[in-house]
């Protein structure tokens, strides 16, 4: 599905900073940057890859911080009055 065509259902660019315990060293955080496009508030697709983690990746996870920004907003998409042809 084209970038566009995801906006229109609802997609948004999302952008998680996972903070993960490091498995040789538990005391000492890493941070972790996750991006992909999502649909707000539920974020199926972050949720998949944060299951997927626990069950594959040995970091235990500390905490998750999501941001989401969608990439075209209402007064962004307008009809057209008119069409013009340009020679």
């Amino acid at each position: 599905m084209r970038t566009f065509e995801r906006s229109l259902r609802g997609y948004s660019l999302t952008t998680a900073e996972i903070l993960y315990h490091m498995p040789d060293h538990p005391a000492v955080l890493q941070s972790f940057i996750w991006q992909e496009f999502d649909q707000a508030p539920k974020f199926p697709v972050l949720n998949r890859f944060l299951h997927f983690w626990c069950g594959h990746i040995d970091g235990k996870l500390h905490s998750v911080r999501v941001a989401a920004r969608g990439l075209i907003g209402p007064g962004e998409l307008k009809l057209a009055d008119g069409e013009y042809s340009l020679n």
